[in-house]
């Protein structure tokens, strides 16, 4: 036996429970003498060769070859022999140095690594002159962890990694390992039988219900999005005007063959067709890897791989890149708030709550059956945060609208009184997740400038999108929740009862200046027995859809940016259905045609009138003109910055049409152009429009010294703009 072992390394190599394999494995000088030891397991015979020496290397027990060599500073490679006369060439991975060095050791250990990415998971590289692939995953209280695959027949004795010092982390690197190579890493716990698990830092992954990671090399790609890239910074701004065109990409649209669409395929089609209906943005529901389709996204297990559902990293980036390359910005949901249950996946990674909280108090989500992510633990922290740079950077996403974001500030969210845990001063707020979404706001806006970041938060949470050194979250915007659940329930209701709940409809504008608000439409209100936005309106067919259209012309008149989900923009009857295209052959109506030009110009009318973008967030930019109850009308000013033609909206929510309305209206003597009527006969309405615009009257009304005399149309949203 070499000296450097002993028995105990014979029987734990065996046993796959060795916690310092390479001191072990591989060439090792000793007393002057070097030996080589490996580990082949069905090999009958085992030689190494060193340039033109061949020396055999003898069985020292089972599978392990042990013997002296020659004292060489070449490097050698291994040759096996097999049952039947077949044999192997392959250089060893125990010849080979660490991979990761001081620093990476460093930040992983502190958690303060910002690319994190590229020190874990598998990188296709050259390593001491030779190509291969190098694999690192952090499991800080597993006994022993190998590296399995295809390669070794997904057995763990035959490649275990290496422990790089205090770090938790293992490592080996794999000579002449490729590109589409399927691997997962065995963890042998402290106590109890070895399990296998996926790559949390993979980059890829097989396509669901196998469970297995892909070796991806996601290095250069060329891209070609230089422009906007540089201009992006401006896109993003809160006075700019922001309409978010909200996709599932699996469901959007379908081949013929009922199949998805490919990455590639909807790089030219959706984007062609949100440029067309003159979004500014795209949002996806989420495209990290997730086991189950029917969580949409929601419930990812590969945080760091582009879904293979739709393609391979690089056509991810195809699709990213087109849409940038006609104007559009790209945003991504992102899930940092808890993740599932799957046994390849985060949960006990290492044979212990890792990732999670061990207390389910604090780590079970009741309404999701999904675990918590300890927000308390650096390494935890590090690698979410770490993870919103990676998609910021790698994939030049545009920004990251976070779900669920309620569930992480709060402890009793969505629990009975005795199933939550409270902070240390006894309260409900979660202390570490705040943390963790201030450190993730910070690092995401100085790693990555131009970019933003967008909360689904539905509660009163202060500072949300207030900046983190002014003592908010340092979220750039936030969905408005309570001004989509107020609305909506107004616009369902009949319009003979909306006169007693038209506070409905304005009480929204008290708080719209708190945060930077979103008005969303989003999949979560066309889902789950809600019905179509359609579907929502009350009233005849032809009711519902100048409803319909009434309701999106006060949605885009309103103060904030705009989120539409899809399907939504041509009224589509179906509730979304995530197992099938949307029903684009409702198109064939000349009403959900009319609904579909409508969202056209308001998204170009909202994207050309400064008034109606400039101010989103700011109460300069709004002014009240009118609320009549009892007629269901309301009237109010959006203002842009000096010099910015004012714009009037009028909104009409029961089918009576209103003629002579008198109106006031900012500013001296002119001429106001009507630039918008939910009527219009080309949005499938009567037609009742203020054909060549009004005059100003000397008469004072609501105010104002100066009023127009309006017809207002059943059922309808009318604009008007000052002209110069």
């Amino acid at each position: 036996m070499p000296p450097h072992m002993n028995a105990d390394d014979v029987q734990a190599l065996l046993a796959a429970r060795h916690d310092a394999p390479f001191d072990v494995l591989g060439l090792h000088k000793v007393g002057g003498k070097s030996w080589l030891v490996a580990l082949v397991p069905d090999a009958e015979t085992l030689s190494a060769r060193f340039g033109r020496k061949t020396v055999e290397i003898p069985r020292l027990d089972g599978p392990i070859f042990a013997g002296p060599v020659p004292n060489s500073k070449l490097g050698y490679t291994l040759n096996a022999t097999y049952p039947g006369g077949d044999d192997w060439a392959f250089d060893d991975p125990y010849r080979f140095g660490p991979v990761l060095g001081d620093m990476d050791r460093h930040l992983i250990g502190e958690g303060t690594h910002r690319r994190l990415w590229q020190a874990l998971g598998a990188h296709v590289t050259k390593h001491e002159g030779v190509p291969g692939t190098h694999f690192a995953v952090w499991a800080p209280n597993a006994a022993h962890v190998s590296l399995v695959g295809d390669f070794n027949v997904w057995d763990g004795h035959r490649n275990p990694m290496r422990r790089v010092g205090q770090t938790g982390c293992w490592e080996i690197f794999m000579p002449g390992m490729a590109e589409g190579t399927l691997y997962k890493y065995e963890i042998a716990p402290q106590h109890g039988a070895a399990f296998q698990k996926a790559d949390p830092v993979a980059f890829g992954a097989q396509h669901p219900p196998a469970t297995a990671s892909v070796v991806r090399d996601i290095s250069g790609y060329g891209w070609t999005d230089d422009a906007w890239m540089q201009a992006r910074a401006e896109r993003n701004r809160r006075d700019r005007p922001i309409s978010i065109y909200e996709v599932h990409l699996g469901s959007w649209r379908r081949a013929a063959d009922g199949r998805m669409l490919s990455y590639r395929e909807l790089a030219t089609q959706l984007v062609d067709y949100a440029t067309y209906m003159g979004f500014t943005h795209l949002e996806f529901l989420p495209v990290s890897e997730f086991p189950f389709d029917g969580s949409w996204g929601y419930q990812p297990v590969g945080m760091y791989a582009p879904t293979i559902r739709f393609g391979p990293p690089h056509e991810f980036r195809d699709l990213v890149e087109a849409a940038h390359n006609a104007g559009l910005g790209v945003l991504l949901d992102w899930v940092p708030g808890h993740f599932p249950t799957d046994a390849h996946g985060l949960a006990q990674f290492d044979g212990t709550a890792l990732y999670e909280h061990e207390d389910p108090r604090e780590g079970f989500h009741h309404d999701w059956n999904t675990l918590i992510y300890n927000y308390g633990r650096t390494e935890v922290r590090n690698f979410l945060t770490a993870n919103a740079v990676y998609w910021l950077s790698e994939y030049h996403v545009d920004g990251l609208r976070v779900d669920a974001v309620a569930s992480m500030l709060y402890r009793d969210y969505s629990r009975p009184h005795d199933q939550w845990v409270p902070n240390k001063d006894g309260g409900r707020e979660n202390y570490e997740a705040i943390a963790f979404l201030r450190e993730m706001n910070t690092v995401a806006y100085g790693e990555v400038p131009g970019i933003m970041t967008v909360a689904e938060e539905s509660t009163a949470f202060p500072g949300v999108s207030t900046p983190v050194d002014a003592g908010g979250l340092g979220f750039g915007f936030k969905w408005n929740m309570g001004w989509m659940n107020d609305t909506l329930r107004y616009m369902e209701k009949d319009p003979v009862h909306r006169s007693w709940e038209h506070h409905l409809i304005t009480f929204p504008i008290d708080w719209a200046w708190t945060e930077n608000f979103i008005l969303p439409i989003s999949h979560d209100e066309v889902v789950h027995g809600k019905g179509s936005m359609i579907d929502k309106m009350p009233g005849n067919e032809w009711e519902k859809f100048a409803n319909l259209r009434a309701y999106y012309g006060y949605m885009w008149g309103f103060p904030g940016k705009k989120l539409l989900f899809m399907g939504c923009e041509f009224a589509q009857w179906q509730e979304w259905n995530h197992d099938v295209s949307l029903d684009w052959d409702a198109l064939r109506g000349h009403s959900q045609r009319g609904v579909q030009a409508l969202v056209r110009d308001l998204n170009h009318l909202y994207r050309e009138t400064p008034a109606l973008h400039v101010n989103d967030c700011d109460p300069a930019g709004f002014r009240w003109i009118m609320n009549d109850p009892q007629r269901s009308l309301t009237a109010f000013a959006r203002f842009g910055g000096p010099g910015d033609a004012p714009v009037i909206v009028v909104c009409n929510f029961t089918p009576m049409e209103w003629h002579d309305v008198r109106l006031g209206v900012p500013g001296g003597d002119g001429s106001w152009s009507e630039v918008l009527n939910t009527d219009a006969e080309t949005y499938g309405g009567g037609n009742r429009i203020n054909a060549g615009g009004v005059t100003t009257e000397e008469e004072g009304c609501h105010g104002l010294d100066r009023s127009i005399r309006i017809t207002v149309p059943p059922l309808s949203t009318v604009m008007f703009r000052r002209d110069p």
